[in-house]
């Protein structure tokens, strides 16, 4: 059986090493595409262990040409991103249809012009796995590093964008997830590669050697994970923290709305009526909680330049309760003055209807919140989404907010919470994270799953408990090592009663951060380099 598996890796990689042309542009695409599957929804993340393959047989037969074979690897890279890209990230064209009229136009580039910028990086990665490639199996870690580093590096430059990064893939089952807390994501993207390519030594048969060790160790390894991660889930079963119940508002109403100043009286009091039902015979409503959750850019208007909607929260709120809401916000200017630009933020009212604190979102997203060159596109005449002239005003600091009768908590607002590397904040260790969004951008598309998976991740990386509220869904609360206790779905309208689970204590990602992996792709490095001498 071993040997007419590796027969047939042998005949399908000798003939896409072979393949040149429009065959060889169609194996990268294909294979691109292929390997969204197994990001959220999905989670079919097995056929990596076919479509990674494949993308080291592209990078092996590019050593023909010039430049030993980088423009031949960069392109099957940027081919192979691209058809990665694409079905991953369609879901983002939905957003320039909440407002058709202005935005319609714009949908191909955005669904396509995406996807060929996030290629480049993957672009990069070939040209740079090509540019210490090896003739034997220590390729593979070759591949490894290099993707690890360009995934950094997309993660990273111009604001970064490290959506559905290759080691989301070892997230689902959570067992797998569990080693993001000793080497966060990117450590789990060097796994995931070197995982998931190891097949691609199999044609290496004719040179000696048993090429089947490697993919064989790269299963051990897999079950080593699972089995870590399965031991750490039963050694730490959910805890919950006393007397603080939580009460998540999931309103589901539709984005157009949102931004619609007349439809303000609507929308407060479809969230108070919301706020307060009932969810069974023994409940109390929102008197029931002492933390009462609204989803990000909640309302309308400037909500503290609202007295009768800041007077209508007050009476909502029992005493001892508080609420955690999104909210768009005007900066301090006179009550008189044109507002041209303001902050997204967090607000935490009190039951009297004060404000106890505030945080404004420090990692803006380009093209909905800002423009880049925002003065110059703006003459042009674009605009970007939210319509914001001048773009959102970006916050000073990430920081953890004190909360009355409650651990202090770490505010992250929609996309924030997919930057493992940039939540850390400052001063003291939050007890709990959490995550207001609007998801109703993207309607019912796999994006807002995509989201979560990534947030749901954080909560492992750090050992902090999630809260996550979506005004269309996917609204949840999860345990420190991401396990969901409670949840609604996409799409639906409804309120989210949970306890609040008790933090773990710091996690090794948490004190190192990025540092293993950075020391797993220097280690690859050093040895790929040597191997390469040696030949």
């Amino acid at each position: 059986m071993s040997m007419s598996i590796a027969g047939s890796a042998r005949t399908a990689g000798l003939a896409i090493t072979l393949s040149w042309g429009w065959k060889r542009a169609l194996v990268a695409l294909a294979s691109g595409a292929a390997s969204s599957l197994a990001m959220e929804p999905f989670n079919v993340w097995p056929v990596l262990f076919i479509t990674l393959p494949v993308a080291t047989w592209l990078i092996d037969g590019s050593a023909a040409g010039r430049l030993r074979g980088l423009p031949s690897a960069a392109l099957a890279g940027w081919l192979f991103g691209f058809g990665y890209f694409v079905p991953g990230l369609y879901w983002i064209g939905n957003a320039f249809l909440v407002d058709a009229q202005t935005f319609a136009w714009l949908m191909p580039f955005a669904v396509l012009g995406l996807p060929a910028y996030l290629a480049l990086f993957t672009s990069l990665g070939f040209a740079l796995a090509r540019l210490i490639w090896t003739r034997d199996a220590s390729r593979i870690l070759a591949l490894a590093a290099a993707l690890t580093i360009s995934e950094w590096l997309r993660g990273h430059a111009l604001t970064g964008f490290p959506w559905n990064a290759f080691g989301y893939a070892l997230t689902e089952p959570l067992a797998l997830a569990q080693t993001a807390s000793l080497i966060g994501l990117w450590g789990l993207t060097f796994l995931s590669v070197a995982i998931f390519a190891s097949p691609a030594v199999l044609i290496d048969g004719r040179r000696g050697g048993r090429p089947w060790l490697v993919p064989l160790s790269a299963l051990v390894l897999l079950v080593a994970i699972s089995i870590y991660g399965s031991v750490r889930l039963s050694r730490h079963p959910t805890e919950f923290t006393n007397n603080v119940r939580l009460r998540i508002m999931q309103p589901n109403v539709a984005q157009d709305v949102r931004f619609n100043y007349t439809a303000k009286q609507a929308v407060m009091q479809k969230y108070l009526t919301l706020s307060d039902r009932a969810t069974g015979p023994r409940s109390t409503g929102v008197s029931g909680a002492t933390v009462l959750i609204w989803p990000e850019s909640a309302f309308p208007f400037f909500l503290t330049r609202e007295a009768d909607a800041m007077a209508e929260i007050a009476d909502l709120l029992p005493k001892g309760t508080i609420l955690i809401t999104g909210s768009v916000r005007a900066p301090d200017l006179p009550p008189d003055a044109r507002i041209t630009r303001a902050y997204n933020s967090i607000y935490v009212i009190g039951d009297d209807g004060g404000i106890l604190s505030i945080y404004d979102k420090l990692h803006l997203v380009p093209f909905g919140e800002f423009l880049p060159f925002q003065g110059l596109m703006e003459k042009l005449g674009f605009v970007q989404l939210t319509k914001v002239q001048g773009g959102f005003i970006s916050g000073t600091s990430r920081r953890t907010i004190e909360l009355p009768n409650a651990p202090s908590v770490l505010p992250l607002i929609c996309y924030e919470a997919i930057f493992p590397g940039d939540i850390a904040p400052r001063g003291g260790r939050p007890g709990w994270i959490v995550n207001l969004t609007n998801d109703g951008w993207f309607g019912i598309s796999t994006g807002p799953h995509q989201h979560l998976q990534q947030a749901r991740l954080r909560a492992i990386e750090q050992g902090l408990p999630l809260v996550r509220a979506a005004n269309t869904g996917i609204s949840v609360v999860t345990d420190p090592l991401g396990r969901i206790v409670a949840r609604l779905d996409l799409g639906v309208e409804g309120v989210l009663d949970s306890r609040l689970p008790v933090a773990l204590t710091s996690t090794p990602y948490a004190r190192a951060g990025d540092i293993p992996a950075a020391i797993m792709v220097t280690i690859a490095l050093v040895l790929v380099i040597r191997r390469r001498r040696q030949h």
